[in-house]
């Protein structure tokens, strides 16, 4: 009788997730000290199912930076297509990612110091550039940006709203409501704006 084949074991997954999630929280109160053993305390797990999952230290904080970014992704994936116009869906998804970055201060010196930036990579950067086409596509549907805003316009404010918000340098929802109003569209001339002049 031959033996089945073997099956992953059920709780890798899991395993994998807890140490995430340990990780994030640990270099989020503590920073760039944390160390992977701690990490494995943490998470419950020992430190050879740590290296298991994330070979190095290194890989650990890729690992948390894309965390970050899937989680901005699944608020913009719920939130931004329900909102009543491209301006609210960029200003809900911008207010978001300055809590984040306020919020986690501490894990984005360890992440920057590690990977020598916080902007996303791969494909969570690739689908949240999906998910600002779709708000440009709606902004030239229903007039409530630029028509000219073009992606790069978005992920230059949006990194700059980051490093506000990081580097606590001043109020950044007064920041996001300066951005917005950049780039809504611009007034229709004046009753006398269009008079020819003789």
């Amino acid at each position: 009788m031959s033996t089945p084949p073997r099956r992953p074991r059920a709780d890798a997954g899991r395993n994998r997730t807890r140490v995430l999630e340990a990780a994030v929280a640990l270099f989020a109160e503590r920073g760039a000290e944390v160390q992977m053993a701690e990490v494995a305390k943490a998470a419950g797990v020992g430190v050879g199912t740590v290296y298991r999952h994330f070979p190095t230290r290194q890989v650990l904080i890729e690992a948390v930076a894309e965390q970050r970014f899937v989680e901005i992704l699944a608020f913009a994936r719920t939130a931004c297509p329900s909102a009543p116009s491209a301006r609210a869906a960029l200003e809900s998804l911008m207010l978001h990612i300055g809590r984040v970055h306020e919020q986690g201060r501490t894990l984005s010196l360890v992440i920057e110091s590690a990977l020598g930036a916080t902007s996303p990579r791969g494909q969570v950067g690739a689908e949240l550039k999906d998910v600002a086409t779709e708000i440009l596509d709606r902004a030239r549907q229903d007039g409530t940006l630029r028509a000219d805003a073009t992606f790069g316009d978005l992920y230059m404010v949006v990194g700059a709203l980051a490093a506000v918000a990081r580097a606590d340098l001043g109020d950044w929802r007064r920041f996001v409501t300066i951005t917005l109003t950049g780039l809504a569209p611009p007034a229709p001339p004046g009753p006398g704006t269009a008079r020819a002049t003789s």
